[in-house]
């Protein structure tokens, strides 16, 4: 069930993410997306994304992560969307990265009544924001002609590969460290 609820979650935000993007994967002819390819309507995907939503947040909150950690989870799909209408813009984009990637793993604590230890934190940020820098790095380019000046875009491709690399050894190490 936790599953089913992670599952409904990722597809709020990759559904936003498709909405709201559309007119700029259209752009750079983005084949691989489903609006671009016209294997589904807008229309369509917005009437789906109203019935998501509830359900994931239904799913999540009555289901096995109870309301605590249902709330910690939606938060963190509440990051992904802000993300996507706001954040990528600027250079506080791995702020939400950081957010949701320590609020997954979190989620699953807090429902046991417990608080999740400094590593659990700390690691799932790192990861977070080193995920955020990779997931940029295929459509970097594309970005930086649309105006998309989220901090990746602002740094490169070079120094985002970079920053990537340093996030994730940190992360080992802080998960080394604290575990």
């Amino acid at each position: 069930m936790v599953a089913i609820g992670v599952a409904l979650g990722q597809l709020v935000v990759g559904w936003s993410n498709d909405l709201y993007d559309y007119a700029d994967d259209l752009s750079h002819q983005r084949m691989n997306k489903p609006l671009v390819q016209e294997s589904i309507t807008r229309e369509l995907l917005t009437r789906c994304l109203f019935i998501m939503v509830p359900l994931a947040f239904l799913t999540n909150l009555l289901g096995p992560l109870g309301i605590k950690g249902g709330l910690v989870y939606m938060f963190g799909i509440g990051c992904g969307v802000a993300y996507n209408f706001y954040f990528k813009f600027n250079i506080f984009s791995p702020l939400p990265y950081a957010l949701a990637f320590a609020a997954l793993p979190s989620c699953i604590v807090i429902s046991q009544e417990q608080t999740p230890p400094i590593w659990m934190w700390l690691g799932g940020s790192l990861f977070g924001v080193a995920a955020h820098f990779i997931n940029v790095l295929k459509d970097i380019t594309e970005d930086q002609i649309s105006g998309i000046g989220g901090l990746p875009q602002r740094m490169g491709m070079r120094n985002s590969i970079i920053a990537a690399v340093v996030l994730i050894v940190l992360g080992i190490i802080v998960l080394i460290a604290l575990l």
